[in-house]
């Protein structure tokens, strides 16, 4: 399989994360991570610089491909609301960047990246760095990113693998 450069994206409010890994499906290396930290700002210039951080990321970097946690129901219908609003301003940026879109549950995540949906952050980390063979402590939202990256470069590379023998028979 060629090699896919993919985003991922952990959407938030306060911190947005940004992991890069190019991928064959199988094996993964990381590109580049980061966190989007957006302080106290009114809400409105958070959301703009989740966009224009992302799309002077992707320029840098070029990914093929993008993917981002899908929404979850949360407590709290403000955050939630938020969240949405976060992820939006990530899609568009992307999108303005002719780069196709992703979404994936938490639990999808963990289960594609630990092998069990409910794994907690701890664990996620702890995955992460090993399948990219990073050193040192990583940050919960760079490592949720970099995750969401990992599990569209692997589930996207298996549904290829089953499209493809089931084109054969």
């Amino acid at each position: 399989m060629p090699i896919i450069r993919v985003l991922g994206i952990d959407p938030g409010s306060r911190i947005t994360g940004v992991g890069i890994i190019d991928s064959d499906g199988r094996h993964s290396k990381h590109v580049y991570s980061t966190c989007i930290r957006l302080g106290n700002a009114p809400f409105p210039e958070r959301l703009g610089t989740i966009y224009r951080e992302l799309e002077l990321i992707i320029q840098q970097h070029q990914p093929q491909q993008m993917a981002i946690e899908d929404v979850f129901l949360a407590k709290n219908p403000s955050s939630a609301l938020k969240l949405g609003q976060a992820r939006g301003a990530a899609i568009c940026a992307t999108v303005m960047q002719n780069i196709s879109v992703a979404e994936y549950s938490a639990r999808e995540i963990k289960l594609a990246t630990v092998g069990k949906g409910n794994a907690d952050k701890t664990q996620v980390q702890h995955m992460v760095k090993i399948l990219l063979n990073l050193q040192g402590k990583i940050q919960s939202d760079t490592a949720d990113a970099l995750a969401i990256a990992l599990s569209h470069a692997h589930t996207g590379a298996i549904k290829a693998r089953l499209d493809a023998a089931k084109n054969n028979y």
